[in-house]
């Protein structure tokens, strides 16, 4: 008896191991032309808001950072209905996770210094005798880096992984020697690097 007990226990591990590593497959699979679009849209809207802000207006163009998300939703969800659909379970609700606290985090305080920017919110209000535009891209880059690592981890997938540190660290202390909108050429490189970069590779690696 102890031992059908045993076999049963096993069995069932042996079940669940090979239902989180077909997960991790499939949504690896998926995921390539998802970051490929994300990146797309963060170099275009970094390229958009660095030339406006250099051109016509100022820092007040970061407001447009609130239009990504809702471009980049609408595209993923159109991009997600011809893909294979993955069922939800801890690996798919965790990578959703990830992404979901690092748009929270990151779109506050982006929101927050847009508003700044844009002369809504006086500058003294959040921190006080800072040029404030000089270090966000640091922590937005550093908080992506760190998002994009993490997924790597749960999905096993070393380019991810390794494409995640590049980006996060390299962005983190390059975003350091600009001032204003050059910062945003900054932010187009780290999405190339974090989220283009493995999604053509995981891409293709997943067509052949």
């Amino acid at each position: 008896m102890e031992k059908e007990k045993n076999m049963t226990a096993e069995h069932s591990l042996e079940i669940i191991r090979d239902s989180i590593e077909q997960s991790q497959r499939t949504i690896t699979k998926n995921i390539g032309i998802p970051l490929i679009w994300w990146g797309a849209c963060v170099v275009v809207f970094s390229l958009l808001i660095a030339y406006l802000w250099k051109n016509h207006g100022g820092p007040a163009w970061n407001l447009l950072w609130f239009a990504l998300w809702v471009v980049g939703c609408l595209g993923e969800k159109f991009l997600r209905n011809k893909q294979t659909p993955v069922p939800s379970n801890f690996v798919g609700r965790t990578v959703s996770h990830i992404w979901g606290t690092f748009g929270i985090f990151c779109g506050f305080i982006g929101g927050i210094f847009g508003l700044i920017g844009g002369g809504l919110i006086p500058l003294e209000l959040v921190t006080p005798q800072v040029y404030v535009f000089g270090i966000i891209t640091s922590i937005i880059s550093l908080c992506f880096g760190m998002g994009a690592t993490i997924m790597g981890f749960v999905l096993r997938n070393i380019i991810i992984k390794a494409c995640g540190i590049i980006a996060g660290i390299g962005g983190f202390f390059c975003a350091l020697h600009f001032l204003g909108a050059e910062q945003l050429f900054v932010m187009a490189a780290v999405a190339v690097t974090g989220l283009i970069v493995p999604g053509i590779v995981i891409y293709l690696q997943y067509k052949k």
